[in-house]
């Protein structure tokens, strides 16, 4: 199986949004149903970036990397070079 690393935009929001999931259509779908938690208020969620990993532990990994950065322009580079 399959995992992304995945970054969303929201327009509304202003704010960037890190996970990872083996299933990641279905993912953004439930992402964009307003629910609760951080991306459940809005619904203009954006894929912006994907990276692939053969297993569920290194996607885990990556997504915590990236989330440690804690820093818009850093994640805006590195839309930017994938891109």
């Amino acid at each position: 199986m399959n995992f992304t690393v995945y970054i969303l935009f929201s327009e509304s929001k202003n704010k960037f949004y890190i996970g990872f999931t083996s299933n990641l259509e279905d993912r953004i779908i439930r992402h964009n149903q307003k629910s609760k938690g951080f991306t459940g208020n809005v619904n203009d969620w954006k894929i912006v970036y994907t990276e692939n990993y053969q297993s569920k532990e290194l996607a885990h990994k990556r997504e915590l990397q990236i989330k440690s950065w804690k820093s818009r322009i850093k994640i805006q580079e590195l839309i930017k070079n994938k891109n």
